[in-house]
């Protein structure tokens, strides 16, 4: 593991970049790996966390189903209704719940919120808020359930 990796800062401009990769990828009709050599290119890879970018971004496009399954049981409407914004943020937390057990599941959160905040349309983030916790409580109850205890 290289130091970058585990770096807080790095990791939330990985997301902040694969959000706005997943955006184009459901927006424009381009494949995933041309859109990703345009972020690397585009963008100072010293800033963020390449390795991260680069996993969220594959991740998300390889289990798209599977990932909107799980968002689909949380949502008060389709899938096809939420914004791309909206979208592409649920399925980074869900992939994020499901396949990094490394990252608690408060900062994953955390980090959708903010990202709907800077991107979203007004009051987005609630909506995304409320999703992603219930999206925790489905995919990492039993670390949900030892936050609880704790707080």
């Amino acid at each position: 593991m290289t130091g970058q990796k585990l770096n807080p800062a790095l990791r939330r401009k990985a997301r902040r970049l694969a959000m706005q990769a997943l955006y184009q990828w459901h927006v424009a009709d381009q494949s995933v790996t041309q859109i990703e050599a345009e972020f690397l290119t585009d963008n100072d890879v010293s800033k963020f966390d390449k390795d991260y970018f680069s996993e969220v971004l594959r991740g998300v496009a390889a289990s798209k189903s599977e990932l909107d399954s799980h968002v689909d049981k949380h949502i008060d409407r389709a899938l096809k209704d939420l914004t791309p914004v909206e979208l592409a943020i649920l399925r980074m937390g869900a992939y994020e719940f499901l396949h990094r057990i490394d990252v608690p599941y408060k900062v994953i959160i955390n980090e959708g919120v903010e990202l709907s905040k800077t991107f979203g349309a007004n009051e987005a983030h609630r909506f995304v808020n409320g999703v992603l916790d219930k999206l925790a409580q489905d995919l990492r109850s039993p670390e949900v359930q030892a936050g609880k205890a704790t707080d």
